[in-house]
């Protein structure tokens, strides 16, 4: 299911319609504190403040060049669902988002004033995410789902970005939501850099992924994390978890408390604002540095929505 480089060049004429292509830098003062080059994918520089819109905007185009539809239903805890709004919105497409109970009241609004519809349902994403198909189905709306292979492709372009940019990259660290990210970055290094090893990041509060990797079988695990929503996945993609336990190095969990010193870190070496989810990357890098001493490594700041009275909170706690 992984998109080829050809295929993933041939999406970049959908992004870059809306946006440029993000930046990488290798902060002099983030090395320094990681003690290790580091290189950081800017997917917090994106129109929507993070890397989802990439994927959405190559998924509806390909919708709006077969039969179309009138609208759309999807589940997100943020990002996603700013993607799906702001493409939707593009061609006219009515957009339906569930998030679960308590999300991100700064993402909520975001997705609003993207002219989506908001339903508020269950406790996590996963029942969210099972209420919107029930309401797709009900309604005949198109369901926009999380995981798919142009969402990959779309978001793959970051990876294209990135390994054409920096050389010499020994490893590259993705968080893993339900898997869209990863999956990019590895079709991306296949071709281009297969020398780079992939590691996933996963929150120690929401362990999916990492137990799924570690037993070969898909494990569902609930996902407690008060910080990284982004990637609190209960039940793991089956079609991520075939490509992650095929080509993935290892996974790094990282807790919350973890997350929240790599959120103080970023801003503090390069000023730069990442939600809990964006800043995992780093937060495994900084828990890794043994592993890392003298590599040339690079980490995905995938997103930066994180509610203000949140990121107060986290930058003024100091760190234990």
């Amino acid at each position: 299911m992984l998109p080829t480089v050809k295929q993933i060049e041939s999406s970049t004429r959908h992004v870059y319609s809306v946006l440029t292509p993000t930046p990488q830098y290798c902060w002099p003062l983030l090395s320094e504190r990681l003690g290790v080059e580091v290189w950081l994918k800017h997917e917090n520089h994106t129109p929507v403040g993070a890397f989802k819109i990439r994927g959405g905007l190559v998924y509806f185009a390909d919708l709006a060049s077969g039969h179309g539809t009138g609208k759309v239903i999807t589940a997100t805890r943020g990002n996603h669902g700013q993607s799906v709004a702001l493409a939707a919105k593009r061609y006219g497409i009515s957009s339906t988002v569930v998030v679960p109970l308590g999300n991100s009241v700064e993402k909520n609004d975001a997705m609003r004033s993207l002219g989506a519809t908001l339903v508020e349902h269950g406790e996590d994403f996963q029942a969210a995410r099972e209420h919107a198909a029930a309401l797709a189905e009900a309604s005949g709306a198109h369901m926009v789902p999380s995981f798919h292979p142009l969402l990959v492709q779309g978001v793959a372009t970051y990876s294209l970005e990135l390994f054409r940019a920096v050389h010499g990259l020994d490893y590259l660290y993705v968080p893993i939501g339900l898997g869209s990210g990863i999956c990019g970055a590895i079709a991306v290094r296949n071709e281009l850099s297969p020398g780079t090893k992939i590691v996933g990041v996963v929150s120690a509060h929401a362990r999916a992924y990492a137990l799924s990797f570690a037993s070969r079988r898909q494990t569902e695990s609930p996902a407690s994390t008060a910080l990284a929503e982004g990637i609190a996945c209960r039940v793991p993609q089956p079609e991520a978890l075939e490509v992650v336990w095929r080509y993935v190095d290892h996974i790094a969990e990282v807790t919350d408390d973890e997350v929240a010193q790599a959120m103080r870190t970023l801003h503090e070496c390069t000023h730069n604002c990442a939600e809990g989810a964006g800043a995992a990357a780093t937060a495994a890098i900084a828990k890794e540095r043994d592993l890392l001493a003298g590599r040339k490594v690079a980490a995905v700041l995938s997103g930066s929505n994180v509610d203000r009275e949140v990121f107060a909170r986290v930058l003024l706690t100091r760190q234990a």
